[in-house]
């Protein structure tokens, strides 16, 4: 049993990265209808300026503070200036313009700090969480500072009124347009949002996996697959989706013989596959309808 609880909750600390992962995808797709496969890389670049501050002596908190800050800032340009462009452009036009933007930022993180593996500080620590040795503390950290950022994007999309209006422009742009809102300038906050919720996704799991430019390979994968599981059309849908994707990793590698890391991930894919045949918009997403 008390193997089966450290499972539970080890998935639900992943799970907690995913869920900033997939929320992260799925703001960008309501945004523009386009998956973002750029979206690991440019965690893994907040990553690294996070700790290039601290190695100049910032503190923790203040650099994480900075970094969230540089990273929305870098999703409104990235936005404005390359895909703003291609709004009206091709899907296959889009998806070059990704895969571009996935190659040069992991080839400018290689550039500037290298390829090497880098170990990235944790203020929670690692040690058993308030003496249990089910959860330590850094796992805790994850899923306290997961839930707060939750709260508060819920509080911000509710009662604030930019908040509505993003939500407005991405579920019913032309009625938003008739009544004044700017949804270009909407887009672009969500971009910028999305960017900085990955920032936070990278710093959290970076002392797990270690700082390098490929960290976030995995890390998208299982992003993509609890976004489409919730719901692309979802963000309440893909954090769910990203806390039962990490379980569900977990208890796979735990309880079923002969699967390693190698193989977790085709059969959380597998997982997928089998809900989407049965409900092809995802446990919460809603079936859009177009006239034609």
């Amino acid at each position: 049993m008390d193997l089966l609880v450290n499972q539970v909750l080890a998935g639900i600390a992943t799970g907690a990265i995913y869920a900033c992962m997939a929320l992260a995808i799925v703001m960008i797709f309501q945004a523009i209808d386009h998956l973002n496969f750029a979206q690991g890389e440019m965690a893994m670049f907040s990553t690294f300026i996070a700790w290039q501050l601290m190695q100049w002596g910032v503190p923790y908190w203040w650099a994480f503070i900075l970094t969230l800050i540089i990273s929305f800032a870098a999703g409104v340009i990235i936005e404005r200036v390359l895909f703003k462009p291609l709004a009206k452009a091709p899907v296959l036009t889009n998806v070059a313009g990704f895969i571009a933007l996935f190659a040069i930022i992991n080839s400018v993180a290689g550039l500037i700090w290298d390829f090497t593996i880098k170990q990235f500080p944790t203020p929670f620590g690692s040690s058993p969480f308030m003496g249990s040795q089910l959860i330590s503390t850094h796992q805790a950290g994850m899923i306290g500072v997961t839930l707060v950022l939750l709260i508060l994007l819920f509080l911000f999309f509710r009662f604030t009124r930019i908040g509505l209006a993003m939500r407005a422009a991405a579920t019913l742009p032309e009625s938003a347009r008739l009544v004044g809102i700017n949804t270009g300038w909407m887009i672009a906050l969500g971009w910028g949002m999305a960017t900085a919720i990955g920032a936070i996704a990278g710093i959290l799991i970076a002392p797990v996996v270690f700082l390098e430019p490929n960290m976030m390979g995995g890390v998208l994968l299982y992003g993509f697959a609890a976004a489409v599981l919730g719901g692309l059309s979802s963000p309440l849908g893909a954090v769910i989706g990203g806390f039962l994707v990490g379980i569900f990793e977990n208890l796979v590698g735990t309880y079923i013989p002969g699967v390693g890391n190698e193989l977790k991930l085709p059969i959380a894919l597998a997982l997928i596959v089998i809900v989407l045949v049965v409900k092809p918009t995802g446990l919460m997403g809603r079936t859009v309808v177009k006239r034609v």
